[in-house]
């Protein structure tokens, strides 16, 4: 039935209260049949010929999209994009092949045989596929510390003078078949995680964690192409603290800055970004966005060219591009060992960059991308490249950006793209060689923006999530000391432990009735809550495990306001003095109640610190017996003994936040449970999940203390079901009535004081899990 209220509508339920075994009663589960492992294996072995199909178009996506490719419509503008992504592509090229550490012409190769492949294989339409500035100083930092320039030291004597020079040769070429093993051993690796469909594992990278990470680079980056924007000495470091001591080393040669290259660089940088505000600012203008990196690349050349910076201000410059392709390599397998770990985070890095850029413009345009393709893709495309002496390759935001905002479809602009970088390698590459550096290193710094705005991420993450912004913060500081892969890593492990944490401490709060519904919230956040009288009622936020039971009976003290196990004591120590006290026959029982002859106090009295009492390895061990008499521990006793007030009845802890359990979680809550019977308060659980249910079934939690009826489906129906109890129990004065008999029969009771919860109980509970594993 339901009644209109304010516009929307009142329903008014009427049903039985339901606890676990009576709901289970009235409604039958369906059968569940586990298949057998050889059933799993027929049907994933099996295979139709649409299934056949289904599966070569996922391993080859652009069987799936070429046929529907709109000639007519999609062409001309993935001509247009692939012409200026293309162009883009040939700059940063050779702008992040700086960063990688190897001579520049191999930054063509970087931007050329990845698409290829990925044209076949990949699953996103509108990632430009190519080097990345993050990715190729994490390559560059493994290049360095492989191939340092320490290892190619010689003896000249050109000028008569005997002097230490580098052999710039030998040094290039082991620089490059360090790289280009590196990209076929990544290759290796992210082909081996998309064949296993493990592609799950980049959900591990959070965002707040990427953030902090390329943020991080960024600044290298930025650091390292600032030495080439001066053209300075500078050692090459790496591992921990290089970024501190290259800043250090750039400072105390400053005063060696060449200045020809110094204005080139601050004139590149200043026009790229004021062009590149221009292209966002009106890009709804623009149908093109103004290549202002090639643009500025063909001044600088010319210019270059035409004054011979280099034999007149000793400019550094680009030299040497070479024309065509050298053959394929053969990856160096001892290398492996040495770069493994490297590999790893590289690769990762990589993959989670691609995807990240690939997710969003899939969004945008209406499709999916598939993360375990796009692994399987990057890697045979990293094999690939890497036998043609590449580095690694990802994506780059600045160039994906100019990729689907010139108007680009499909992949075939990517393939464009690829096109325009190979007249690039055979005609073009020569007359590039006048190029200073600079220009480049400048190019490289002005692409940096987007990463370094994402510091204004930080507080706004605060307001979120806290723990986000701290993880942001973070790893992006232990990637600048660390370098690149060690803060990567330390940045994983730290948000790793920043949600164990928060499982290990989630909260646990009180409950109260909203008046005149079945609803429940916390009573530190709403007004006008309702608790009932003598229950309290327990949410804990999380899942229940050996890591965090302390949390849950912490929760449970600072909620009911006392510790079961204390109560249980002073009440043992109480009973121990009345015991006294009848034996003595000081302390009679009468019609109207316990009364006391005059002294007995002072005669019974007992410290509170009475060592019989007290907590120690000794009286943890001894097996305990339940004492029998039951008193009203709330009323005034006829004993002096501090004994903790127990106002409540009744909990109900409500489960319906409890996700999972396991064995010890189980454990703990049983003797928790049987804490509270002892003190004569009656434990429910509500709102139990079906999985969670059936796991306090196999641990063995229900027996002959605790039956499966204190099991509820909700905590309405808790709480109505224990104030009826409570409307129907008999008044009947158990003090009393023990006293009495006690009296009457002059024999001692039987107490043993009980200072921690039995295993007893859990031993034979443990016994049964064991056969029930076995």
């Amino acid at each position: 039935m339901d009644v209109p209220n304010n516009g929307y509508r009142q329903y008014l339920v009427s049903r039985s209260v339901y606890s676990e075994p009576a709901f289970q009663e009235e409604n039958e589960k369906k059968e569940i049949i586990q298949k057998t492992v050889q059933e799993r294996l027929r049907k994933s072995c099996s295979c139709t010929s649409r299934q056949a199909l289904q599966r070569l178009k996922s391993l080859f996506p652009i069987l799936d999209w070429l046929p529907k490719y709109r000639w007519k419509e999609w062409f001309v503008h993935d001509l247009i994009s692939g012409v200026s992504t293309g162009l883009v592509g040939t700059l940063q090229g050779l702008a992040f092949a700086l960063l990688a550490a190897v001579p520049v012409g191999y930054g063509l190769y970087s931007s050329f045989f990845p698409i290829l492949t990925y044209f076949f294989l990949g699953t996103s339409r509108h990632i430009s596929v190519g080097p990345f500035p993050v990715v190729s100083l994490m390559v560059g930092t493994v290049v360095l510390s492989m191939a340092p320039d320490e290892k190619f030291m010689m003896l000249s004597n050109s000028t008569g003078l005997n002097k230490t020079v580098i052999d710039t040769v030998a040094r290039d070429a082991a620089r490059v078949l360090v790289s280009g093993t590196l990209s076929f051993l990544i290759g290796i690796i992210q082909l081996a995680l998309g064949v296993l469909q493990i592609g799950f594992i980049v959900r591990y990278l959070a965002d707040p964690l990427v953030g902090g990470f390329t943020t991080a680079a960024a600044f290298q980056v930025f650091v390292s192409q600032v030495k080439l924007v001066l053209n300075v000495p500078t050692k090459n470091y790496n591992g921990v603290l290089s970024i501190i001591y290259t800043i250090i080393d750039i400072f105390a040669n400053i005063w060696k800055t060449n200045i020809a290259d110094l204005i080139a660089g601050l004139l590149t940088f200043i026009v790229c970004v004021v062009v590149k505000e221009m292209n966002d600012r009106y890009k709804h203008i623009l149908r093109v966005p103004i290549p202002i990196e090639v643009l500025v690349t063909i001044v600088a050349t010319g210019i270059s060219y035409g004054v011979n910076l280099e034999k007149k201000y000793n400019a550094g410059i680009v030299k040497t591009i070479p024309s065509g392709f050298i053959p394929p390599m053969t990856p160096d397998v001892s290398m492996f060992a040495e770069m493994i770990g490297s590999a790893f985070s590289v690769g990762i890095v990589a993959y989670a960059v691609a995807v990240s850029v690939g997710k969003v413009y899939a969004t945008k345009h209406n499709y999916s991308i598939d993360g375990n393709q796009e692994f399987i893709a990057f890697g045979i495309s990293n094999l690939f490249s890497g036998a043609f002496s590449c580095f690694c390759a990802t994506t780059a935001l600045s160039r994906t950006a100019v990729q689907e905002s010139t108007g680009g479809k499909t992949q075939i602009a990517g393939l464009i793209s690829a096109f325009i970088v190979l007249i690039a390698i055979v005609a073009l590459g020569r007359l590039l060689e006048p190029l200073q550096k600079s220009v480049l290193a400048a190019i490289v710094i002005a692409n940096l923006k987007g990463m370094f705005w994402q510091v204004l991420d930080v507080p706004r993450l605060w307001r979120q999530n806290k723990w986000d912004s701290v993880i942001w913060v973070f790893t992006c500081i232990a990637a600048i000391l660390l370098g690149l892969d060690l803060g990567l890593l330390a940045g994983l492990v730290f948000g790793l432990l920043t949600v164990v944490l928060r499982v290990q401490f989630p909260t646990c709060g009180s409950l109260g009735n909203v008046p005149g519904t079945d609803i429940y919230k916390d009573v530190k956040k709403y007004k006008n809550l309702i608790e009932s009288d003598g229950v309290k009622i327990v949410r804990f936020t999380s899942g229940i495990f050996y890591g965090n039971i302390d949390g849950l009976k912490n929760g449970i003290k600072k909620i009911t306001g006392f510790d079961a196990v204390r109560v249980f004591n002073k009440r043992t120590k109480a009973l121990r003095k009345i015991n006294k006290l009848i034996k003595k026959g000081q302390l009679r029982a009468t019609k109207n109640g316990i009364i006391s002859d005059a002294g007995t106090d002072n005669e019974a009295f007992e410290p509170d610190d009475d060592p019989e009492d007290q907590e120690g390895p000794e009286n943890s061990e001894v097996q305990i017996k339940e004492v029998e008499i039951q008193v009203d521990w709330n009323s005034d006793l006829p004993v002096k003994v501090s004994v903790p007030k127990v106002s409540i009845h009744s909990i109900i802890f409500d489960f319906g936040q409890i996700t999972f359990l396991d064995v010890v979680g189980v454990r703990s809550l049983k003797v928790i449970f049987k804490e509270f019977k002892r003190i004569d308060v009656d434990v429910y659980i509500a709102a139990c999940e079906d999985q969670v249910y059936k796991k306090l079934e196999d641990c063995l939690f229900f027996d002959d203390a605790i039956k499966p009826d204190i099991c509820f489906l909700t905590v309405h129906d808790a709480v109505l079901y224990i104030e009826n109890q409570r409307k129907f129990s008999d008044g009947s004065d158990p003090l009393l009535e023990k006293i009495s008999l006690m009296q009457e029969s002059k024999e001692p009771f039987e107490y043993t004081e009980e200072v921690e919860p039995t295993d007893q109980e859990l031993d034979a509970q443990e016994a049964a899990l064991r056969r029930l594993a076995s």
